[in-house]
């Protein structure tokens, strides 16, 4: 279906803020407990826009009373997540605990399977030594030419080696930094069910409709507050929920590589003011023609985008599948 609506820069402003916030509210407060029958919620908290807004939004629900703020750090967390994530808790005055998942990690072999995978790339790598990210080649989605992943060494002198990432070795750093993820679900789920609580998920639009998150780890929580809403939508409502100017203004990362990587160089490719304008033309059926001026890229870019988007939800279509539950019928 084409749209019929003239595309604008300013289409995904949220006209009326605290009454969205209210309704979204009634919403949280009906689901946790008329639907599934909880006494309050569960949040992992990062230190990000995401969980930080999801949060918020889960105490004027609930109450601070009613809610418990997890962090959940391992070795290769930055240690401003978990400044940030304490006072987010503290400004909220909702309780929160640490538990620190290292120990888990290692009994799973979660770096030492990724570490085979790295040396198989780097001979020379040393976890001691260096760290490590992935990342895309840069510029890919605006051409028709598919992504790559590159992972880059980062030695004790802050020097750079980058070299393309095998799919192999590919698939094995993720499945295994798939572990923390699936780590930290099992301890919000730990602390949801010993308080009758539900847990509360902090994925927006783009990581749902995208896959940027762990299937049965960071995509299994029981409500997903900000799941419809854009980046700059989650931003919108993070001013008027007196979020921390600090976490307003760092800089969305991954946070599970040892080196430091944004979303953006991982996963998603684009500045997100215009990945939001970019997906909304995609999801709605606007003709790259329609966008183009708007995102100041031609039309030619805008079409390779939009292909770049489809390919992205068709390889991470099986993410957001649930189980196949089978009825005895062929």
């Amino acid at each position: 279906m084409k749209a019929t609506v003239p595309f604008t820069k300013d289409m995904l402003t949220i006209p009326e803020v605290p009454a969205y916030i209210d309704s979204l509210c009634r919403k949280i407060r009906t689901d946790v407990h008329e639907h599934l029958h909880r006494r309050g919620g569960v949040i992992g908290v990062s230190g990000g826009i995401d969980s930080s807004v999801t949060l918020a939004l889960t105490v004027r629900a609930l109450g601070n009373n009613n809610v418990i703020a997890l962090m959940l750090p391992e070795k290769d967390s930055s240690p401003e997540s978990l400044e940030y994530g304490k006072m987010l808790a503290e400004q909220f005055h909702v309780p929160y605990y640490i538990e620190h998942i290292t120990g888990a990690l290692e009994g799973f072999q979660c770096y030492a399977r990724r570490d085979q995978a790295v040396k198989k790339v780097f001979p020379q790598y040393d976890p001691n030594k260096h760290t490590f990210k992935i990342g895309q080649n840069e510029g890919a989605i605006e051409t028709s030419l598919p992504s790559v992943f590159y992972i880059t060494l980062v030695d004790e002198k802050g020097e750079e080696q980058r070299k393309r990432l095998p799919a192999p070795q590919f698939l094995k750093i993720i499945a295994s930094s798939n572990f923390k993820q699936r780590t930290r679900m099992s301890m919000l789920y730990h602390y949801a069910e010993s308080h009758h609580y539900a847990v509360i998920g902090t994925a927006n639009k783009h990581e749902i409709n995208q896959g940027f998150f762990v299937k049965n780890g960071d995509g299994s929580e029981d409500i997903l507050p900000i799941g419809n809403l854009y980046k700059t939508q989650v931003y919108q409502l993070a001013e008027y929920l007196s979020i921390p100017e600090q976490i307003i203004h760092r800089t969305p990362t991954t946070d599970t590589y040892p080196a430091e990587q944004t979303q953006e160089e991982f996963f998603f490719q684009l500045p997100f003011q215009e990945l939001d304008l970019l997906w909304h033309a995609y999801e709605k059926g606007y003709e790259a023609e329609a966008v183009a001026g708007a995102v100041n890229k031609t039309p030619e870019r805008v079409a390779n985008i939009f292909a770049s988007f489809r390919r992205k939800q068709q390889t991470t279509d099986y993410q957001r599948k649930p189980p196949i539950i089978y009825d005895g019928k062929d």
